[in-house]
């Protein structure tokens, strides 16, 4: 028998996944609407039509109880080996509620090995690190070997951010309050990254969505390795008019033929807001 991967849904993967890959599931990070528990298999387009009709959108992690019940019902079908890969410990305390909750099980089931990375990934970032790891492991490399191979490549997994309505940073704390009101009235739209600290930091402003999206294009073609090779992830906040453009500037800038797109999911979205749109890729560095 192999060893069981777990992921969460941080990496904005489609549910599918629970079913195409062996061995493979995607936990699920909460999140409320209005103060409503959220229903996870909400359409894309109504929870982001809900946020701009003006509802209030919150996340929870996942807690250490949570994780030692998944853990065990893992157990329970004969597997020993469990690797999870964890969304961002600088945007969540997800990552270390899997290690409280791995050390305590690990107590209970001495024949079994739990390990937990800290992917400093989010988004399809963190869902291309999963899909990776879940492709070498198919190849046959162990537990220790997969887990090495997210460790060394985790930082070359660059993150690439825009976002359409800068009120959803300010509520982060990502931006001052003033920085959002004149950001806003001057049309500034910031690109973002998640740094080598798995943390979202503002690396520049453009005037337009329009310069935001040709200025990650640009990043592309500056630091991917081998672009034509890569199959290029894209998210989004309900913007797919907007993820076509920006496919197209990538094809002319980086020569990048292979894309895979999927929705930004509710935990991820709360944050960031509708019309948020981020590129993920492998390159030297982040």
């Amino acid at each position: 028998m192999s060893f069981y991967i777990l992921a969460d849904n941080c990496s904005d993967l489609p549910a599918s996944r629970n079913t195409t890959c062996k061995d493979f599931q995607i936990l699920n990070l909460s999140f409320f609407l209005d103060n409503a528990p959220g229903d996870p298999t909400i359409r894309s387009a109504d929870f982001y039509n809900k946020l701009r009709a003006g509802s209030m959108s919150r996340t929870s992690q996942i807690n250490p109880p949570e994780f030692e019940d998944v853990f065990r019902r893992i157990i329970a079908q004969g597997y020993h080996e469990i690797l999870y890969l964890a969304f961002s410990s600088g945007l969540s305390g997800t990552y270390h509620s899997s290690t409280v909750a791995a050390q305590n099980i690990m107590k209970e089931n001495p024949n079994v090995r739990i390990l937990t990375v800290d992917t400093l990934a989010a988004a399809l970032g963190e869902g291309l690190i999963v899909d990776k790891a879940v492709e070498v492991r198919d190849q046959g490399k162990t537990i220790d070997e997969v887990a090495q191979w997210v460790e060394e490549n985790k930082l070359k997994t660059a993150h690439w951010f825009t976002v359409d309505d800068l009120n959803f940073l300010k509520r982060g704390g990502r931006i001052s309050a003033s920085a959002a009101w004149f950001g806003s009235a001057l049309k500034i739209k910031p690109v973002l990254h998640v740094d080598n600290n798995g943390k979202l930091i503002p690396m520049e402003k453009k005037i337009g969505r329009k310069k935001s999206l040709a200025r990650i294009a640009e990043i592309v073609r500056e630091t991917a390795v081998n672009p034509e090779d890569q199959t290029i992830y894209i998210a989004h906040g309900d913007c797919i008019d907007d993820v076509e453009e920006t496919k197209e500037m990538i094809r002319k800038e980086a020569g990048t033929t292979k894309f895979f797109v999927n929705d930004l999911g509710p935990v991820i979205g709360s944050h960031s807001g509708p019309g948020t749109l981020a590129v993920f890729f492998f390159a030297k560095g982040r």
